[in-house]
């Protein structure tokens, strides 16, 4: 059974898009049966592996939300044998409207990736810039959130309104949703602001924080436009790396949804250290 995280923030421009595509690129790398579903209108993420909307055009998320098709009809290969993508397109934009009188709309979601769940080890989904009815059917649906964060004075804004937004879908409708954890994004090791939004971050969430940072990088701004993972566009970059990182530093976090032995002491060991990982990793 997938273990299904939603990649969520409602600021644009944080790196959302680009975290989904490339963790769910490095999992499928590690062997990891992933599945990115594209929440977004927008449709950046499906663009970002290499699809065309017009292949897409019939079945998509759009469709499977609303009940037209199932979920497993709207499913693409991608470059990597191990990751799947279920797109979108601007058609997205009218669900929140044609499920406002459905019954049990924040479900639908939910509902949908019900059918296709054992298929995968991870289900990853891009949500898009809001706190709409989308973002509370992808918070329904997941075992956990991810919350890319940059690495800017304004870092914090909203996030606020994020977390009472969990609240509310905990207490009503699913409790056990839990934070994967906060990703620090567009880091530049140069600028003492950075530095400093990123250490006062890690100072409110402690090991919350990903000790992974994703550096500001040239190569993972090109690579959308070539419709590639950075991991096939370049796998030498230090976005590549960061990245592999990152879905090694998940993969341990998640030993038990992995069903291996021996987690209890390495999370002993990885608390311990876990503040001076992150310090290195900004002065790096």
């Amino acid at each position: 059974m997938a273990k299904v995280i939603a990649v969520v923030n409602q600021k644009g421009g944080v790196g959302k898009t680009t975290s989904t595509i490339n963790l769910g690129a490095c999992l499928a790398v590690a062997e990891k049966r992933t599945l990115i579903i594209d929440l977004d209108p927008q449709g950046n993420g499906s663009a970002g592996l290499g699809l065309s909307p017009e292949i897409f055009s019939g079945a998509n998320i759009y469709h499977a939300v609303i009940g037209a098709t199932p979920l497993s009809n709207a499913i693409y290969d991608t470059e990597l044998s191990n990751l799947k993508i279920c797109p979108s397109d601007n058609n997205l934009i009218g669900a929140e409207i044609e499920l406002v009188s459905e019954f049990a709309r924040e479900s639908k979601l939910k509902s949908a990736i019900s059918e296709v769940a054992d298929r995968f080890d991870y289900i990853l989904i891009d949500c898009p810039p809001s706190l709409g009815l989308l973002t509370v059917n992808a918070l329904n649906a997941s075992d956990s959130f991810l919350v890319p964060l940059q690495t800017e004075y304004f870092a914090m804004e909203g996030l606020a309104q994020l977390v009472n937004t969990v609240k509310l879908v905990r207490s009503s409708l699913n409790t056990s949703l839990q934070m994967e954890g906060i990703l620090l994004t567009m880091f530049d090791k140069r600028a003492n602001l950075h530095k400093q939004v990123a250490l006062e971050i890690q100072k409110h969430f402690g090991e919350k924080v990903f000790k992974t940072v994703i550096p500001r990088n040239v190569k993972l701004s090109e690579c959308p436009s070539f419709g590639k993972p950075i991991v096939l566009y370049d796998i030498e970059s230090k976005g590549s790396e960061a990245y592999l990182q990152l879905a090694k530093e998940l993969l341990l976090r998640n030993r038990s949804h992995q069903n291996d032995s021996g987690v209890a002491s390495r999370n002993t060991y990885q608390q311990s250290t876990h503040h001076e990982a992150v310090e290195n990793n900004l002065h790096a």
